[in-house]
């Protein structure tokens, strides 16, 4: 396979991903082809973690941080240092062949750091991580609007939502790379409990599962150093191949499906129709002090 001057041999590519679907390979492979273009500017100089599936979805995964030897030299990459461990080199995902290589490595579901190659210890974007207790989806959507309104009324920041592709949202602040993780951290903190203490029946900052209730956990905890998210139009491992989708706050009440609502066979029908939600958002990046 070749894009410009950067070339490699794939494999597998009749290798069924997803059974129920019948995703190969080759057509996850497309996928990140086609995405590209609205994808890889929310990926630039982040290192990313890649989930891989060598077997598919049904079979063995793993987490990879670290760049593997044999990954072509023409990868970009980046040095992160690790609490303990050291540093290591992480893969850079800054144009479409690389995309697509890590596709043909079975990675279906892409993870970036908070901060980009220049900054890496100042993290650009705060995120606010809301998965549904037992199912109740609609109690991930009152919490994101309850988070824009505190966030935009009350502290005067900017508040874009994403379906996680997954079980929930993600509601994201576009930070300029001022503070570091544990102010960054600290400040969701402030938030969530802030949140909570409005609304004590639905939400909780208590990170024991035990003790919540029944209630929405407000996770604050992915503003970390060495914690990674989805990637926006990264796939997720379920059945369907759900997509991680940037939306406009008036879409959060049309979710048929939760936040599996859009998948690689409906995504680009969408994007067609309203682009990028999140394509400006740095032009609205805040510092918090």
């Amino acid at each position: 396979m070749k894009f410009g001057k950067y070339a490699f041999e794939t494999s597998n590519l009749s290798k069924v991903l997803f059974p129920k679907a019948g995703i190969t390979k080759e057509g996850l492979i497309d996928y990140y082809v086609k995405i590209s273009e609205y994808m890889l500017p929310h990926l630039e100089g982040r290192p990313v973690a890649m989930h891989r599936f060598p077997d598919g979805i049904s079979g063995k995964d793993f987490f990879q941080k670290e760049i593997p030897d044999y990954f072509p030299e023409w990868i970009s990459r980046v040095e992160v240092e690790r609490k303990e461990e050291g540093p290591i080199e992480m893969v850079v995902a800054d144009n479409t062949a690389t995309l697509a290589y890590l596709a043909n490595q079975a990675c279906i579901a892409i993870h970036v750091w908070p901060g980009r190659r220049a900054s890496l210890r100042r993290p650009d974007k705060l995120i606010f991580d809301l998965d549904p207790p037992k199912g109740r989806f609609g109690l991930v959507v009152k919490a994101a609007r309850a988070l824009r309104k505190l966030l935009e009324e009350e502290r005067g920041l900017p508040a874009f939502v994403m379906t996680t592709g997954s079980q929930g949202l993600h509601v994201a602040v576009p930070l300029r790379p001022q503070s570091g993780f544990d102010e960054v951290r600290d400040y969701a903190h402030s938030v969530c409990e802030g949140l909570a203490e409005a609304h004590p029946e639905d939400f909780t900052t208590e990170t024991r599962k035990e003790k919540r209730g029944g209630r929405l956990f407000l996770d604050y905890l992915r503003n970390s150093y060495g914690q990674h998210s989805i990637a926006p139009y990264s796939v997720r491992a379920i059945e369907g191949a759900p997509v991680a989708t940037p939306l406009d706050w008036g879409e959060l009440s049309g979710l048929s499906g939760g936040a599996q609502t859009y998948t690689v066979q409906n995504i680009f029908r969408r994007l067609g129709q309203k682009g990028d939600p999140w394509k400006s958002m740095w032009r609205d990046a805040v510092a918090l002090n």
